[in-house]
């Protein structure tokens, strides 16, 4: 015999309680972003290699080590897309979303990146995603994480605090940039490999490394207040006013930054607390849910400046700290206890359903069993057809009034 493909190593099939979770984290993104008046937008799986190279800069790793790209028949780059950012700015300058700006859109769907799989991530994951294209005012910031908090609350997830920093404007970054590049190369041949490699290319990076070598110099790194501009600033101040006023707990990270090239202003990561449920539960994989400000992405694609902001969470991580949700029991299961009745039973469920009632069909098996089995599912509800003599014989296990709302579909 032949022998049987297994899964590509960093995918999942997902089922049971892990694809129920999975749901309800789509389901409760779905519910809040129609209350915050989000457009639900559809993205391409694929897009051409240069709207990620270009966006998110060829010197971040993602573009370097971990973008799935290839030529395909007419020998164009393509790349399956490594996040979703970059592709709606992509769709937002070419087919004229201009027009509807403040545009506030969102989706969720796979990503790829080939990237070492571990606990959490995998290289082929899924995100919820949320943006505000056009909109320079820092009270799009503030919406956006206060519907990303919201999100996590409606999820039952807790022991999660909103870590939040400024990258200031684009000379403000510029500055603080030059500083960090002068800090670091004093102590280059002790850092790290891959920090003497991000030191020219994009030093900001540095500050996020975990490795033991890169943290004793993180500490006393220059930080961006001391070069922020005064309107950085107020558009910082105005940030945290507006988080404080919608009731969104935040605390300062000043070493927190976003790796990719086009960040501005406001970064911002929701992280479990430490020694929390949500902490032991995924691992070293801490944040899950991050974003920021990108007012310097529409440039790079081609377009005019256009001021934007947005954020991302993994589906799956998001997913493992709801836990198990269970698969709800049906609200009605028909069950046929002659085989001569299949017909009128499927005709039954036809109606249960279009009643707005989820219904399962009990057929296979001894046809004498197929009662004590659907009690034995948990049914609350049970509508048995049977013969009797020659004569259909319908019985109905329900409370009074359930049993009247089904009498009713069934007339």
């Amino acid at each position: 015999m032949s022998k049987t493909p297994q899964a590509i190593r960093g995918t999942q099939d997902i089922f049971g309680p892990d694809a129920e979770a999975f749901a309800f984290v789509v389901e409760t993104f779905e519910r809040v972003r129609k209350l915050y008046r989000f457009r639900r937008v559809e993205m391409p799986v694929f897009e051409k290699t240069e709207v990620f190279s270009r966006a998110i800069g060829e010197t971040t790793d993602v573009v370097s080590k971990e973008m799935y790209s290839f030529d395909d028949r007419g020998g164009e780059s393509l790349t399956l897309r490594p996040e979703f950012t970059a592709g709606i700015a992509r769709a937002y300058l070419s087919n004229g979303w201009q027009q509807h700006a403040p545009l506030k859109v969102a989706t969720h769907g796979p990503l790829f990146r080939y990237e070492r799989p571990q606990k959490g991530r995998y290289r082929q994951f899924h995100q919820i995603d949320a943006e505000i294209l056009g909109a320079a005012e820092p009270q799009a910031d503030v919406e956006l994480l206060a519907m990303a908090d919201q999100i996590i609350r409606e999820l039952g997830i807790e022991g999660v605090t909103l870590h939040l920093n400024t990258l200031g404007d684009g000379d403000s970054r510029e500055a603080w940039r030059g500083a960090l590049v002068e800090h670091f190369r004093a102590v280059k041949d002790e850092l790290s490999e891959d920090s003497q490699e991000r030191l020219e290319k994009n030093p900001l990076r540095i500050l996020d490394s975990k490795d033991p070598r890169d943290r004793r110099f993180v500490a006393d790194a220059p930080k961006i207040d001391a070069y922020l501009s005064d309107d950085a600033r107020a558009f910082f101040d105005a940030v945290t006013a507006g988080l404080d006023a919608a009731g969104v707990k935040w605390t300062r990270a000043e070493s927190l930054v976003r790796g990719l090239d086009y960040y501005r202003h406001t970064a911002f990561e929701f992280i479990p607390d430490e020694g929390s449920e949500a902490a032991g539960k995924l691992g070293s994989q801490s944040t899950i849910l991050g974003g920021g400000r990108y007012d310097g992405l529409m440039e790079s694609l081609g377009g005019a400046p256009t001021p934007a902001v947005g954020w991302a969470a993994g589906i799956e991580r998001l997913a493992m700290l709801v836990g198990d949700k269970g698969e709800p029991n049906a609200d009605v299961i028909v069950v046929v206890e002659n085989d001569d009745l299949i017909q009128r039973a499927i005709a039954a469920i036809g109606k249960i359903r279009a009643g707005g009632h989820s219904a399962e069909l009990m057929a296979s098996g001894s046809p004498r069993k197929r009662f004590d089995k659907a009690v034995k599912a948990g049914a609350d509800k049970i509508v048995a057809f049977d013969l009797r003599d020659g004569v259909e014989h319908v019985r109905i296990k329900a409370d009074d009034h359930a049993r009247s709302a089904i009498e009713k579909l069934l007339d």
